[in-house]
């Protein structure tokens, strides 16, 4: 049968979509830094640290600078990791409930050679054995999406071993020690990530990287130049050598060849650490780690995908944790079975602004801060914020503009009676908090 115009036309759109739909998806690499502030990166204005190759990944890709995290590390990570606000899914420090879809099953379900390197804390060990069900099963973070591991604090504390020198490193199962000796973790953590991406580069692969750095305790780095260092002194160091951790991750995938087909995520899971002080523009900023406060949830987000972000773009769209799984399953929908089985999400993808165009964007950010963990616990905390104006659950309206520090709430009056509605039903759209503390919220599949 001679095919006519229309029919050719036609087959070719076939075609193509076919092409498309069975082109290999691009690789992701996101990385996320432990106790980095939007101030401590030299693209962002930061004046304290040398930052040189996040500053040349900012200059070859697109930097926001409205992106929010909560204001520690467990609730950002539950958060990051599900697409969904703790006020569904936070149940203790230290905790990821197992039943939980994490942006690991995601990228699986997509086809795609998952693995999670650096620190994981997850288990439910803080809280002693029994607490939680499967604590010392170091099988886990398999079950959490990752086919491939290499973690600090899977089944056992601190008091087993630490995250930089002489490492407690559990890997794909198995305790590492006497191979660790007078080893440095985060090297360890980005070899087994350079290796991975270079027996995995020949399929699409999913790398998510938890740092250990700069988290406390704050020591010397293989690059210092002397052991006996102040906080701040150890601090400057551990930013330099997180820095370079980034840039050799970089240089493997230019190695590679796959710069052009690697989505790379770079962001912070809070503020930085409170006995840090660091200076951004003509501020001097103490850590705001642990509160919420725009120093403790303002963190840098930076992203590179060779050919497909703006050059040296900079936007200031909002952007909060739950974009995150938003943004990858956005990516990876037209290569998932099901693109929409089992999946609830609160976040907003932002891949049209990735790709250079332009998309939904969220008009604010939300949190739920239940950090059930030490000095903190108690410091309950709900807020809706459109990167001006903050609304809290207990009636607090704040123009952080004006007011950094959030020491002089305003009346209502002084505030666009819009924006206060706006946010007010945001802060409305979300579960209020249980009344007692050992109550939560069941978690959404």
């Amino acid at each position: 049968m001679k095919l006519t115009l229309p029919r050719l036309a036609g087959l070719s759109a076939l075609i193509l979509f076919v092409n498309l739909a069975l082109a290999r998806p691009p690789n992701v690499v996101l990385i996320m830094a432990d106790d980095m502030g939007y101030e401590c990166v030299t693209a962002n204005g930061g004046l304290s640290y040398e930052t040189p190759r996040l500053d040349a990944l900012a200059a070859g890709g697109l930097r926001f600078t409205n992106c929010y995290s909560t204001p520690l590390c467990t609730p950002s990570r539950v958060q990051i990791m599900t697409g969904r606000y703790n006020a569904y899914n936070y149940e203790e420090f230290g905790y990821l409930n197992p039943d939980l879809p994490t942006f690991g099953h995601l990228m699986q379900e997509a086809g795609y050679t998952t693995m999670i390197a650096g620190k994981w804390q997850l288990n439910g060990i803080s809280h002693g054995n029994g607490k939680f069900a499967r604590g010392e099963d170091p099988t886990r973070p398999g079950d959490a999406g990752f086919d491939e591991w290499s973690l600090w604090q899977v089944t056992e504390g601190k008091q087993s071993g630490e995250r930089f020198w002489d490492p407690l490193i559990e890997e794909n199962g198995k305790r590492l020690k006497a191979e660790l000796e007078g080893t440095y973790g985060p090297d360890h953590s980005t070899d087994y990530i350079c290796d991975f991406i270079e027996r995995k580069k020949d399929e699409p692969f999913f790398v998510y990287y938890p740092m250990a750095l700069v988290h406390d305790p704050f020591i010397h780095t293989p690059d210092s130049t002397t052991t006996e260092l102040s906080h701040q002194e150890a601090f400057t160091d551990m930013m330099a050598y997180c820095d370079k951790l980034v840039g050799r991750i970089h240089d493997k995938l230019a190695e590679e060849g796959l710069l052009e087909n690697t989505l790379i995520i770079f962001t912070g899971d809070n503020g930085t650490p409170r006995q840090i002080v660091s200076e951004i523009g003509q501020r001097e900023i103490t850590g705001g780690k642990g509160q919420t406060i725009d120093d403790g949830i303002h963190v840098p987000l930076i992203v590179s995908w060779k050919g497909k972000t703006p050059v040296g773009g900079v936007r200031d769209q909002l952007i909060d944790f739950t974009d995150m799984k938003a943004t990858l399953f956005d990516l990876v929908q037209n290569h998932r079975a099901d693109s929409a089985k089992d999946l609830v999400l609160d976040g907003i993808s932002f891949l049209p602004t990735i790709k250079g165009g332009s998309g939904l964007e969220r008009e604010w950010v939300f949190c739920h801060y239940d950090p059930r963990w030490g000095r903190f616990r108690g410091q309950r905390s709900a807020f809706a914020y459109d990167g001006r104006v903050k609304v809290y659950h207990d009636g607090r309206v704040i123009d952080v503009a004006k007011d950094v520090m959030e020491q002089n709430p305003l009346a209502d009056d002084a505030i666009s009676p819009a924006v206060l509605a706006q946010l007010r039903s945001a802060l409305a759209q979300h579960p209020a908090f249980p009344a007692e503390e050992s109550e939560f919220q069941q978690p959404h599949r």
